[in-house]
Formats: structure tokens, sequence, C-alpha cells
């Protein structure tokens, strides 16, 4: 639960953020107080591309459908709408505990995390709540949290909630807003079949609002949008809008057998901190974090094999800088919001080019600059074009220079 808004001094007034030509400000929206001070206290100023164009929509309660990256700012879209709504529309009278209001849905634990965290720091000064609902997190805890007091907005992946809609835990036949983030990857992940029970468990579609948001508009994307959305707004923010263009990009041509001596002498020769170290496989991650931490480089791992309590413990520590090195599989490239990420190494080359958008992502965020580098050898520099065509241009190729792989380790 969230505290109410305890400084009565604070005024619209106070946050002074200047008009500024081909900018929208969060002013510009009649955002209630209680909200503008949260936005605020975030360091939001102005709209991003995706803000700025769903805003007035999603505020109006018609329906959108969206084509946008992580990165963009679109969870703060949708969460300052709806806090909004909810804020002009207070309910009335006892409601029964288990009963939302808004149902975000999200593929992934971390991303239902983040979202929560997002959500708790915006309704900061309201007396809205904020309840996640993840697998591989303690049950009776969140059943607890569940039974203590009625839910405003309920954050959750499609798994634990249909375990909790079987129990009779969940009630969704009061929901207003219904969510459905990265829409593409919960296809991807096979996740539809849950989705649709959610969402069948929700009122219809003429009587929610319903924000659809996907990284890619396949046909099955398409297809689901119309099923599920009422007379949508169609938004499509383009990848390159999101972090390549803030992001320094090399790839370094190298072999199999020089890339850990390539690694390790970069960290140290650059005095790399905050870095994220993405590979294609669970074990090379294992074997890299193994080196690392036996080459006295403080490194962690982060991937789908980790117990959700030590991954957002591992985050945790990594986002607080106390970890120096984050090695991560693609579960950790969408969704994951760390500020002050400087670096992205591309260990190997993803093979889907919009993977590639994702990992560069965690770096260059909110304006700020990034570098990510990658690692091209004979088994994955074909995969090259693919990704160049992806994000329009030509990525800067250079042999790696021999002082970084002067010790040539095994390959891993």
């Amino acid at each position: 639960m969230t505290a109410s808004n305890t400084d009565t001094n604070w005024t619209i007034e106070s946050f002074d953020v200047p008009p500024e030509e081909g900018k929208a400000r969060f002013h510009d929206f009649d955002l209630p107080k209680a909200l503008m001070h949260a936005i605020e206290d975030l360091g939001f100023r102005y709209a991003s591309p995706i803000q700025a164009e769903s805003l007035p929509i999603v505020l109006d309660g018609e329906d959108i459908v969206a084509k946008a990256q992580t990165g963009t700012g679109k969870t703060a879209a949708f969460l300052i709408a709806m806090i909004d709504t909810f804020l002009r529309e207070p309910l009335d009278g006892k409601r029964r505990t288990g009963t939302p209001r808004a149902l975000i849905l999200a593929p992934t634990r971390e991303l239902v995390v983040q979202i929560a965290s997002d959500a708790e720091n915006l309704c900061k000064y309201t007396r809205l709540s904020v309840v996640s609902i993840v697998g591989g997190m303690d049950y009776q805890k969140q059943r607890d949290d569940l039974r203590q007091a009625p839910c405003d907005i309920m954050v959750a992946t499609p798994g634990r909630l249909i375990d909790f809609l079987g129990q009779n835990e969940i009630n969704l036949r009061k929901i207003e807003v219904l969510v459905l983030d990265e829409a593409d990857r919960m296809l991807d992940m096979g996740f539809m079949p849950d989705v649709r029970r959610i969402v069948r468990a929700c009122p219809r579609k003429e009587l929610r609002q319903t924000l659809l948001f996907s990284a890619t508009f396949t046909p099955q994307i398409i297809e689901l949008s119309e099923r599920w959305t009422f007379e949508p707004t169609r938004i499509e923010i383009e990848p390159d809008n999101v972090a390549t263009d803030t992001v320094e990009q090399l790839v370094y041509i190298t072999t199999t057998e020089s890339k850990y001596s390539l690694l390790k002498n970069l960290i140290l020769t650059r005095d790399l901190n905050k870095l994220m170290v993405f590979a294609n496989r669970r074990d090379l991650c294992r074997n890299l974090v193994d080196k690392l931490t036996a080459d006295g480089i403080d490194a962690a791992l982060l991937s789908g094999e980790v117990p959700q309590r030590k991954r957002i413990q591992t985050l945790d520590r990594f986002k607080e800088g106390k970890t120096r090195v984050l090695v991560a599989t693609d579960v950790a490239g969408r969704g994951i919001h760390i500020d002050g990420v400087g670096h992205v190494i591309n260990y190997t080359l993803p093979e889907d080019p919009e993977d590639y958008v994702h990992r560069i992502g965690r770096t260059g965020r909110a304006g700020t600059e990034g570098t990510s580098i990658s690692f091209a050898c004979e088994d994955d520099s074909f995969m090259l074009p693919d990704i160049e065509a992806f994000i329009g241009r030509s990525l800067p190729c250079q042999q790696a220079p021999e002082s970084l792989i002067a010790e040539t380790n095994d390959g891993s």
C-alpha cells in the first residue's frame, strides 16, 4: 500500500518546466497534483515520443495498440494514465480484496517487478495500492498481500495469476484498465493460452480500456489486438528513436579463442564499471562469471535458471553499484531499467537482430550517452548484415587491438 500525500506545501507551480518547441510537458496534460509531485520526484520533465503521442488518447479513455520497444517510456505512459483516472474517479464504499481496478500483464518476473516499482513511485503521494503477482516468489506472502487490503493496480505474470484465479483469490470482473505489455514476447514464450483465459475473465472489451504494447506487429499480434481491443488507435514508435541514437556502437573482429582476453582487458584497461555483458547461452554466461570472478573481477549472473529471489538481489546489487559486471542472457535484455549503465558488451552476437536493439538499449537511456561493443568471430559475424539492416545503419568494424588480446586464454 502506498502512502498518501503528506507534503501539503508542494505546488504544481513550484515544478518549473519551461515550454520547449516540439516537446510536450507533463504540465500540458492537466494531471492531478499528487501525480505531478511524483513525476517531479522521478525527474521527468518532458514527455518521450510515445508518452506525448499516447497520453492524450489514453487519458481520454480510448484503447491503443502501440509498437514500442523498452526504453521508450511506455511504462510511465500507461501508469500515468490509469493513476489519473483512478484519482479522478475514486471508488466509494467497501471493496472486496483481490479485485483490482487495473491489470498489467507482462512476460517476465523482472519486468513485473520493475513495472510495480515504477507504479509505486508514481503512486507515492496517493492512497492507491499496487500488488505484484509473480511465479518463483513466496506464494503465501503474495496471498497474504492480496487478502490484506483492496488492490488498485495489479502487475502480474500470466502463470501465477492463473494459479490465483483458480483459487478464487483474484476476481477480474471489475477491471477498468487492462494492459498487455510486450505482447509479442508473451506469444514467443508460450503464454498465450493463459493470457486468453485471463482476458476472458475480464469485462468485455467494450466495457474496459485495453492498452496493448508490442515490439513487433506480426500478423498474430495484429489478430489478437483486433480481438482484444475496441476501436483502438494504432501508434508506432520506431526502434531507431529508442537507444541506437544515443549509443556509440563498435564491433571488434576477433577469434573465439581471444574473446575472453579481450573482455577481461577491456574491463581492466578502461576501468569499466556497471557493465552488462550479453551472451546467447546460459552455460557460456556461467562460464564467464566463473572466469571473471577467478580473475578478481566482481561479476554476477542473470539468466532464467537463477532463482527469482536471487535474481532480484543480483539486480539490486548491480543497480547500487556493488557488482561491477552483470553477465546476462536475453531474459535480461528487455524490460529492465538500470540507470548509469555506461557500457554493454555483446560477447556473442544475438541471433535475432531485435535482441541487439534490446541489449544495447540497457545503456544510453533517457538521452544519456552509452557505448556498445560487440565481439564478432568466425561463428557469429554472419549475423552482422541482418543487424545492420534492422537498425538501418552500418556498424563500424575493426580488428581487436593486439594490446587487448595479449593474454590469450582458452576460448569460452
